[in-house]
């Protein structure tokens, strides 16, 4: 059988008539706003606020609020599908004059196909059909174009015979070519009908986000409180199940997991010095209104995951609250047994969890943790509402799950925590929880503390000392410090339901494989920048791929858009997920996308797998920031940044770590803003954080970009020789830090010191790495050479040898797991990869 091939082309766009011939159906269009200031700020005003509480999600109890969201979804303002059609051919057309910070693209090896279509050879059929077969005594009879007739006498029949025996060879040819040679497989393996190139996609995509639509957005998804397991989570879900549904994804579903969370009760908090009694004193604890006109329901203060607990002991401030601060105190010879401690956030210690941890460690009965104004406050510049930052009375909210040990529902370590789940360990038994219980303070607070402890314990040294005004001095603070009463009463759900929304675009070439892109939405209050801004920016990057679908546009491989529940109390939703599709992402898991924070400022900031350096930097020069005049890739090296490796503090976790799904994660920062409490809403972000929210619809463009490739390109755009690169300076480093701690290190072949550590064989395979990798991805211009040389075709053959390609790809970091007994990835530490 002769070697099929299949050319990677452009196909005309159809006429009207053509397309509404082939295609039916109704197109789930999102609203086209103007970006104008007037327009805008009409849209940015702040309706009604609605209430939110903290009883479980029930169907009833959300209705109200979807309700909303209907009522106030935007109708499309196309006529129909064929203005976008128009919309990508114009794109397709003014593609052709070369951008100076877009990169050289090969429009020729893309090919873009629609879900519905034709007989894939309906003009071969139209052209077969004009050609009269009738048949007389069991033989067709053939009738030929006027051209073929040739006068001829009788000595002039064996002529006439010829021609018309030439004539059939030529229809038998053809016949063979359609229906016996692997011509006729095109059809099954592709979807052909309309085409659009690389760079027409790219800008139909760059050109739709709308910063309008992404406020509007924010608005809606900032409406109300929204921590997770309550009313408010499962009412935005409902909405976010609603846009999905007009944007026409597939395989929607609402994923239900039983978890354990804990909320506070209004009465069951207390921070308040109770001896000696003269200086009997109580702490406010919740912030005032953010809202005050009217006034909204906001989240109370508390800790997620705390230990409930009503202690009492002598105050003592331990600074940031590390092993290194707990050392310091007690090589100054202050016992911390049974005391509170007090300690502030961020610093040498920025894991909550882990200062509650060490002071649990310590011997310390209850933890306060309080926002320094040296940290986030008017110290760093004006605070809210005059400013970005921090006022005296904001709380910084947030976890306090020992993530180092469990990730996910701390009750069901290494598995999902599925309804009909029923192994499943006791709150007393989790690893992932503290043990004693702790409570977040604002500097209001706070400062009343601190200026009790003069005269206790010794002055601190001065790198301790906050920013907390009118402390005359500061002061550790000891067993004989004034006693302070640090009580924690809670609700605690041992199988409270949360839910992840998914909805999927199913790929042609490798519809198994997937692209996951995921956005947590609970938050712990309103949520304007943690995590509303990514949100919003989410929701636009649905809709617009929604738009690319409505006119035929499918991906090779398949996208699934994730809005994650309970990420804040523990990465709980994605863990779950992830726990529960673990051997269908080991195989087929190509990689995740994440944002968060979408946009607190306008630097940007990535963090990701190696592998993904090429195909960010690429996107990063097509996206222009209008305030520089600069693409972000030029600001980026303005500033000698570098994609940075993945930490521990959001859903990429699972996927990376857990799955071996090579992540990445992205956003625009800045300096610090309220953060984790009820002043970060929609009101500071148009204030302060974004107002035109420019910053947004750059961070839709780039996420909309680098979506495009991974999912449509013919070749994964996996940088394998970034990865080798990394690896060589992770052992680099690992030898110099080696060298720091005083590590006997074996420094030639000859040393016989069997104590002395070798790095060599790490250096050796580091060299290996190198060189495979770099023979491995010049395959990748072998392809393209090989399509350039003949015309733009792909044989059977190449084909599928791209497809392993990208499928050893895909496996890559997969294979880095260490899934041995005993080994990295284990029910108590679930994450940890080598």
């Amino acid at each position: 059988m002769p070697d099929e091939k299949i050319k990677y082309e452009q196909l005309p766009i159809p006429t009207y008539e053509e397309a509404t011939a082939s295609q039916s159906g109704s197109s789930h269009l999102g609203p086209e706003y103007s970006s104008d200031d007037l327009e805008r700020q009409g849209l940015l005003q702040r309706g009604e606020p609605s209430n939110g509480g903290y009883q479980p999600p029930t169907v009833e109890s959300a209705r109200s609020s979807i309700d909303y969201f209907a009522s106030s979804a935007p109708s499309s303002a196309r006529e129909s599908v064929e203005d976008l059609r128009r919309e990508l051919h114009q794109m397709d057309v003014d593609d052709s004059v070369p951008s100076s910070s877009s990169r050289t693209r090969h429009p020729l090896l893309r090919y873009r196909f629609p879900k519905h279509f034709s007989n894939p050879f309906s003009s071969l059929t139209k052209t077969l059909s004009s050609i009269q077969l009738p048949f007389r005594n069991g033989f067709p009879r053939f009738h030929f174009p006027r051209f073929w007739r040739v006068g001829v006498s009788e000595e002039g029949f064996a002529c006439m015979i010829l021609l018309r025996l030439v004539g059939l060879l030529i229809l038998v040819s053809v016949i063979y070519l359609v229906f016996v040679s692997d011509l006729f497989s095109v059809g099954s393996r592709f979807s052909v009908g309309q085409s659009y190139t690389a760079s027409s996609v790219e800008n139909f995509v760059q050109g739709h986000i709308n910063e309008t639509n992404i406020a509007n957005n924010l608005e809606k998804a900032t409406k109300y409180t929204h921590i997770a397991g309550t009313e408010g989570s499962y009412a935005l879900a409902e909405w976010i199940e609603q846009e999905f549904k007009l944007a026409g994804l597939e395989d929607i579903e609402m994923e239900e997991f039983q978890v354990y969370l804990n909320y506070p009760r209004p009465d069951g908090r207390r921070v308040a010095i109770v001896d000696p009694p003269e200086l009997a004193w109580e702490a406010a604890i919740d912030e005032e209104q953010a809202y005050k006109n009217p006034p909204q329901q906001q989240s109370l203060v508390f800790h997620g995951h705390s230990k409930a607990g009503n202690v009492t002991g002598p105050l003592i401030y331990a600074n940031y609250g590390s092993r290194e601060d707990f050392k310091h105190l007690a090589d100054s010879g202050i016992s911390v047994n049974g005391a509170i401690v007090l300690v502030r956030y961020y610093g040498t210690q920025g894991d909550r969890a882990l200062k509650i941890k060490a002071a649990e460690l310590a011997g310390a009965a209850g933890c306060i943790i309080y926002s320094d104004p040296a940290q986030d406050g008017f110290i760093q510049g004006p605070a809210y509402p005059d400013g970005r930052y921090m006022p005296s009375d904001g709380v910084q909210r947030g976890g306090v799950s020992l993530m180092s040990w469990v990730v996910g529902d701390v009750l069901s370590p290494g598995f999902a925590s599925t309804p009909n789940e029923k192994k499943r360990l006791s709150p007393e038994e989790s690893p992932g929880l503290v043990q004693i219980p702790s409570i977040p303070l604002a500097w209001r607070d706070a400062q009343r503390l601190l200026q009790v402890l003069e005269g206790h314990g010794s002055m601190v040294p001065a790198d301790w000392v906050g920013g907390v005004p009118d402390i005359s001095q500061w002061w550790t603070g000891d067993l004989s410090s004034p006693k302070v009463n640090l009580m924690n009463l809670q609700d605690e759900v041992e199988r409270q339901p949360i839910y992840n929304v998914l909805g999927r675009i199913t790929g042609i070439e490798q519809p198994e494989k997937k692209i996951v892109v995921g956005n947590h939405r609970d938050s712990w209050c309103f949520g304007g920048v943690d995590p509303g801004s990514g949100t919003a920016a989410f929701l636009e990057v649905v809709r617009v791929f929604g738009e690319l679908m409505s006119v035929g546009w499918r991906p090779l491989r398949t996208i699934e858009f994730a809005s994650w529940d309970g990420e804040e109390y523990n990465l709980i939703g994605s863990t779950e997920h992830v726990e529960n599709e673990m051997d269908k992402l080991r195989k087929d898991g190509i990689a995740y996308i994440n944002v968060d924070v979408g946009v607190s400022g306008n630097s940007f900031e990535a963090a990701g797998s190696p592998l993904f350096r090429r195909l960010l930097y690429s996107a990063m020069g097509r996206v222009g920031d209008e305030a520089a005049n600069k693409t972000i890739k030029e600001i980026w090296d303005e500033k000698g940044k570098r994609l940075d490796g993945l930490g521990a503090g959001s859903d990429y976790v699972a996927f990376q770590d857990m799955a071996g799904t090579s992540s990445i994660d992205f956003g625009f920062g800045g300096e610090s803003f309220p953060y984790h409490s009820c002043y970060e809403n929609f009101e500071w972000m148009v204030k302060f954080g974004d107002p035109n929210f420019h910053y947004h619809k750059m961070l839709g463009e780039l996420w909309g970009l680098i979506l495009l490739e991974l999912a449509d390109s013919p070749i994964l755009p996996f940088d394998m020789e970034a990865y080798a690169a990394d690896f060589t300076g992770y052992v680099e480093n690992l030898q110099a830090y080696a060298q720091t701690k005083g590590v006997p290190l074996k420094t030639t072949a000859r040393e016989e010191l069997t104590e002395n550590v070798d790095l060599q064989p790490l250096h050796d395979a580091a060299d290996t790495f190198k060189k495979n990798a770099a023979l491995f991805q010049s395959w990748e211009q072998l392809w393209y050479n090989s399509i350039y040389g003949s015309g733009g075709f792909e044989s059977n053959m190449l084909g599928v040898r791209r497809v392993e390609h990208n499928n050893r790809m895909t496996r890559f970091e997969t294979n880095l797991l260490d899934l041995s007994q005993d080994g990295g990835v284990s029910i108590s530490r679930p994450f940890t990869a080598i």
